[in-house]
């Protein structure tokens, strides 16, 4: 009985084995990372507790282009240096939402 039931089991497994797709290529390797001196500066991310006001700063290469500026109730702003000249700019002209505007049909 164990014999059959055994040669039974088999025999329903062959099939599973057969349909294995023949001639798989290996996955390729990726590819390297790039060195840590590459040409993409990365802004560097201060946080400051001032006040009850959260002061985030943004830097690259050690000079400060933006400010953002989250007091505890209330929306936060943005203080950008637009220039480069240091002078710190409100900048509240930038759109919260933007709308996309398709034309989907015309006559």
């Amino acid at each position: 009985m164990r014999r059959t039931l055994i040669a039974l089991l088999l025999a329903a497994a062959v099939p599973v084995f057969a349909q294995q797709p023949p001639g798989l290529e290996p996955v390729p390797e990726p590819p390297p990372m790039p060195a840590e001196g590459t040409d993409i500066d990365e802004p560097e991310v201060t946080i400051v507790k001032r006040g009850e006001d959260t002061v985030t700063e943004y830097r690259v290469r050690g000079k400060l282009y933006m400010v953002k500026v989250t007091p505890p109730h209330g929306v936060p702003y943005y203080l950008i240096d637009k220039v480069g000249n240091g002078e710190m700019v409100r900048d509240d002209t930038a759109p919260t939402l933007a709308v996309p505007m398709w034309v989907l049909t015309s006559w």
